[in-house]
């Protein structure tokens, strides 16, 4: 087992990566003193692969269990569903010490800690993700929210988990298309901060795709290493450290909302168009060399993420990303690339330029 921690003071707390680790998770919580009660967030589909092994050694080791169910679906992470499991956990919630766990990929995760964050001002929570774009982004730091109707994520809080258990193993159980859609944040983290991950992704990403048990954890124990050090230094998202981590974002979750969180685009989709429409501002702007502008629209291609927009307004797009909650004082703001392994905060690009990269990956 491989073991990140997470540096913020009272608030630290480790990433855990591993094999096994959801059968022995009962054990690694009696020792963090979260509570004796547990409230499991999940969806049937997760719960069908790991309910009784969850529940055989939570009981085991003292812990009462109790699961809260949601739909497999981003619609399910809204203020509506939120409220039903609010009113459910104050029902249940008698003599009891509860805690939350998010068992379960982003929406779980995302969805269970804004309740965690909430509920009595903030209960104890553990994010147990299963898939492989949780494990590697959305588990961590500490970020939980809900969406409104005209842009994702813009209710929440910053609430960080007592423990992130990742257990490699999960990945198996996946699709083609959700190892893809961790892929996505993957190559994220290599055009920003790691130009030797970027290259690793070129070399190994078939063997990733074959679910190679070394190339797995590597890329895992990357990413929650990278993510981990930029979230201690900017915990809160004030110090524009935090925000290279919106690589792709400002234009991808533009694509969810745009398409109506219909799932048309999954996350990892939407942010890989994103990625793209991000390096063809960049090189309209001269800040990145085209060369390797397209390099990273190659690897986006080779592992199958799609680098063009189909069946979606390029209107309703924009309007969208007009939304996006980092834009402050009337001006957009852009995480760009000027090389692969390097990104930094672009404040005011030009609407021409978002427009026109927009169009450039439109689909006919």
């Amino acid at each position: 087992m491989k073991k990140i921690r997470v540096l913020l003071g009272e608030r630290s707390y480790n990433i855990l990566i591993g094999r096994g680790l959801i059968n022995n998770c009962g054990r690694i919580l009696k020792n963090l003193e979260v509570g004796s009660d547990a409230v499991i967030i999940t969806n049937h589909r997760v719960a069908a692969l790991y309910k009784y092994a969850i529940e055989k050694t939570l009981k085991r080791n003292a812990f009462t269990v109790h699961f809260e169910f949601i739909a497999d679906s981003e619609k399910a992470k809204s203020l509506s569903v939120a409220n039903v499991i609010l009113n459910r956990l104050s029902r249940y919630d008698l003599n009891k010490r509860i805690f939350i766990i998010a068992l379960g990929g982003g929406v779980v995760g995302d969805l269970a800690g804004f309740v965690a964050s909430i509920y009595k001002r903030g209960i104890p929570y553990v994010q147990i993700p299963t898939t492989l774009l949780a494990q590697v982004d959305s588990s961590i730091g500490g970020k939980v929210a809900v969406d409104l109707d005209v842009a994702k994520n813009l209710v929440g809080s910053f609430y960080q988990p007592k423990t992130v258990i990742s257990d490699v193993s999960a990945i198996q159980t996946l699709s083609s298309r959700q190892i893809r859609n961790g892929l996505a944040e993957i190559i994220k983290y290599g055009v920003i901060k790691d130009a030797a991950l970027f290259r690793y992704l070129e070399l190994n990403h078939k063997r990733i795709m074959k679910l190679e048990k070394g190339a797995l954890e590597y890329i895992v124990s990357r990413s929650g290493k990278i993510k981990a050090d930029i979230v201690a230094r900017d915990e809160l998202d004030r110090k524009r450290v935090r925000a290279v981590l919106n690589y792709g974002h400002t234009i991808g979750h533009a694509i969810e909302t745009a398409a109506g969180y219909s799932g048309r685009y999954s996350h990892g989709e939407a942010i890989a168009i994103g990625m793209v429409v991000a390096g063809r501002i960049a090189a309209d702007l001269g800040l990145i060399k085209k060369s390797e502008a397209d390099r990273v629209e190659r690897l986006i291609k080779k592992v199958g993420l799609p680098v063009s927009i189909k069946g979606l307004a390029i209107p309703k797009i924009y309007e969208a990303h007009l939304h996006d909650k980092k834009f402050t004082n009337g001006k957009n703001r852009f995480i760009l690339a000027g090389r692969i392994g390097a990104a930094g905060v672009v404040d005011g690009v030009a609407d021409s330029v978002i427009r026109n990269a927009l169009k450039s990956c439109v689909k006919n």
